[in-house]
């Protein structure tokens, strides 16, 4: 099937592949329906919004699924997301308050389970003050208009200590002087509100959250809205509403940078935030072994498939020092990933190394940056912020360097 010329996928081309889906309500086919909302199309991703309402999002759950399979086999998509979504009345829409409640597991906008996103993803791409990718020149609706560059800390697989480098990270940034704010994208395992001392829960504006502050970053969580304890058994479509919620939803304000803590893997949440958002740039975290190696190698091929540059690598957990003798064991190899880098031609960010302290001071709030900013681990912490700074002024010169020296 032939969908807009060549291998590349357009709006129309899908649309009229869409015309084989039929709507259960009406016997029409989904667009003759009306219920095409909106189709979203970038380098091969596609994202397309079905209209529903909630006492009929799990009757069109089958129409949605069925809709992801065909937009999937087409020529030239590399990966389709349907979601369904539903609009309310101005007047309703502007009373209600789109944020994540909780009652028994979390709804992102006070959505019913089921598979539906309740204000989801608006036709055509976005941009925010940095770069943006594609190649396209795509104008569109700004997302995020005030910060100036998004950086995503990634990994290829969980248990590498990402949520630990995205916290020091932004945590050394804002240290350094400049505005930050740091984004949990992990929907199933926030680990912000634990790693950052945050127990409570932000306070509505209007229609609009307003983020926790630590440390002098801007914070949001999913952690921060429901309880520690409670599951996240959600479908991706609800993933990716929760996170466009923190990202279009959350008063971040004017700020240099937002590190955005990834879920590890590739899936749903990375989709989401290549699409929703011009990222400036992604770190990769990975353990210097060889298994883990291999994550990271997809992790970095992710990033490059939908456009996003790769800042460089960080080697967590590089070597172990003894906390009494100050031995030093190198428990999972060493070098393995600024060999990987060399070898991928991306930059080596830096290493740092598996102490007690960077354990102990996570579990207490306090990032080891602050706690003991003179700590070999703090130094490491803050060499690897130096660095992402350095490739971020790079990018995006507008942010204007404003590097201390100590």
């Amino acid at each position: 099937m032939s969908i807009g010329g060549g291998d590349a996928p357009s709006p129309e081309g899908l649309r009229a592949a869409l015309r084989a889906i039929t709507d259960p309500a009406s016997g029409q086919d989904i667009v003759a329906a009306g219920l095409i909302d909106g189709i979203e199309v970038r380098d091969g991703l596609v994202q397309v919004a079905l209209l529903t309402d909630r006492a009929h999002a799990a009757k069109m759950e089958p129409v949605r699924k069925a809709a992801e399979v065909l937009l999937a086999r087409l020529p030239g998509v590399v990966n389709a997301a349907v979601v369904l979504t539903a609009h309310k009345p101005p007047q309703a829409a502007a009373q209600a308050a789109p944020v994540v409640r909780q009652s028994g597991h979390a709804q992102p906008g006070g959505g019913q389970p089921g598979g539906q996103q309740l204000g989801g993803p608006q036709p055509g791409g976005h941009q925010h003050g940095g770069p943006q990718h594609g190649g396209h020149g795509q104008k569109a609706a700004l997302l995020l208009p005030d910060v100036r560059a998004i950086v995503a800390v990634a990994s290829g697989k969980g248990g590498v200590g990402k949520s630990t480098v995205a916290v020091n990270l932004a945590v050394a940034l804002a240290l350094r002087g400049h505005k930050v704010g740091l984004l949990d994208a992990d929907i199933y395992g926030p680990s912000l509100p634990r790693m950052l001392g945050l127990a409570r829960r932000p306070e509505v504006h209007g229609d609009k959250m307003q983020p926790l502050e630590a440390w002098g970053v801007k914070c949001m969580s999913i952690g921060f809205l429901v309880e520690e304890e409670t599951p996240m058994i959600w479908r991706g479509p609800m993933v990716m509403g929760a996170l466009e919620q923190m990202l279009g939803q959350v008063t971040w304000g004017a700020l240099d940078v937002l590190v955005v803590d990834m879920p590890p893997g590739t899936g749903d949440a990375q989709l989401t935030m290549a699409q929703r958002v011009a990222l400036t740039g992604a770190v990769i975290v990975s353990t210097p072994q060889d298994i883990a190696l291999i994550d990271a190698r997809r992790g970095v091929k992710m990033f490059e498939r939908v456009h996003v540059p790769v800042l460089g690598l960080v080697e967590n957990m590089s070597y172990y020092c003894c906390p009494n003798c100050g031995h030093r064991a190198e428990l999972f190899g060493h070098g393995g990933v600024r060999a990987e880098a060399a070898r991928m031609r991306t930059d080596f960010l830096g290493e740092v190394p598996l102490v007690l302290e960077v354990r102990t001071a996570s579990d207490a709030g306090t990032p080891i940056v602050a706690a003991a900013p003179e700590s070999d681990s703090a130094k490491a912490f803050r060499a690897v912020a130096d660095a992402v700074w350095a490739k971020l002024v790079s990018i995006v010169p507008t942010a204007g360097p404003r590097i201390v020296i100590d």
